[in-house]
């Protein structure tokens, strides 16, 4: 392959050209994909013509699958670790997890150790009279960071935040048993980066109950104030969706929330696969 990254301009996110991923990726260019990854917490491909099992194979690459809560109800049952998420009704029945993704979040913050990144790969965008709708946006964690004031940066060392699984309202409903499986788990406001190193902060509304040692009236602020700081537009980008888009994003470095502006008979269908910061040897 001869590759050309291009960064989007804003805080985060760079398009990846002369890739195709249903062709094996040769160990130069993955490396330069990786490099990219991580220093861009947002890379795409367009135009790319892949199976599940193409997806797959490239997570696997990345790091080991996660199996993420909701593929029990919307997977694919040929290929465990795709998720689907879309608005189709097949037979009275959603395929897929409907309006996924619809406040700012990091996908499996509730768990212990959160997943390396997620990728998305673009199977039906829905487009009305030319407009395209359903744009995903990610906000730098690691950029809101590094503007915090110094006074702010100093106060918030050390801290750690409380996390729940059924702290977010979804729109999938959840039962007693995942709750069960995931009680509340304790990460730092200000997450250093798994790979790089980079501070992020990891804290956002809902999936983030309460922050240790602080009176929750006191932390509820601080939470509010942080979370908001996160998605201010300079730390935006705002990713607009075609066919056969192929999007990864980083877990540590980025939150996203997916734009809610469409209905059926638009239809939109992705494939989802999570991966580790680790693979099985």
């Amino acid at each position: 392959m001869s590759l050309e990254i291009i960064p989007t301009g804003a805080a985060i996110g760079a398009e990846i050209r002369g890739a195709d991923l249903s062709q094996p990726t040769h160990a130069a260019d993955f490396e330069a994909l990786e490099n990219a990854f991580n220093e861009h917490g947002v890379i795409f491909f367009r135009n790319q013509t892949l199976t599940p099992e193409h997806q797959l194979d490239f997570t696997r690459r990345l790091g080991d699958v996660l199996f993420n809560t909701f593929g029990d109800s919307h997977g694919l049952p040929e290929c465990p670790g795709i998720v689907v998420i879309s608005n189709v009704v097949q037979e009275g029945r959603e395929i897929g997890v409907r309006r996924a993704g619809d406040a700012w979040h990091s996908d499996m913050c509730y768990t212990a150790n959160p997943p390396r990144g997620t990728m998305l790969y673009a199977h039906e965008v829905p487009v009305q009279d030319g407009l395209t709708l359903g744009d995903t946006c990610f906000a730098s964690a690691a950029a809101a960071y590094t503007a915090l004031p110094a006074e702010m940066k100093q106060r918030i060392a050390g801290f750690e935040a409380v996390f729940n699984f059924a702290g977010r309202k979804r729109t999938v409903p959840i039962t007693q048993a995942q709750i069960d499986a995931f009680p509340e788990v304790i990460h730092p406001v200000v997450r250093p980066h798994p790979i790089t190193g980079c501070k992020c902060l990891y804290i956002m509304r809902n999936d983030c109950t309460g922050i240790v040692d602080l009176p929750d009236d006191e932390a509820q602020l601080l939470i509010a104030a942080l979370a908001d700081h996160i998605v201010r537009p300079e730390f935006i980008y705002r990713h607009q969706w075609h066919p056969g888009d192929l999007l990864l994003w980083d877990n540590c470095t980025v939150q996203h929330m997916a734009i809610q502006d469409y209905d059926l008979p638009l239809r939109r269908l992705m494939h989802r696969t999570t991966f580790a910061a680790t693979q099985s040897a």
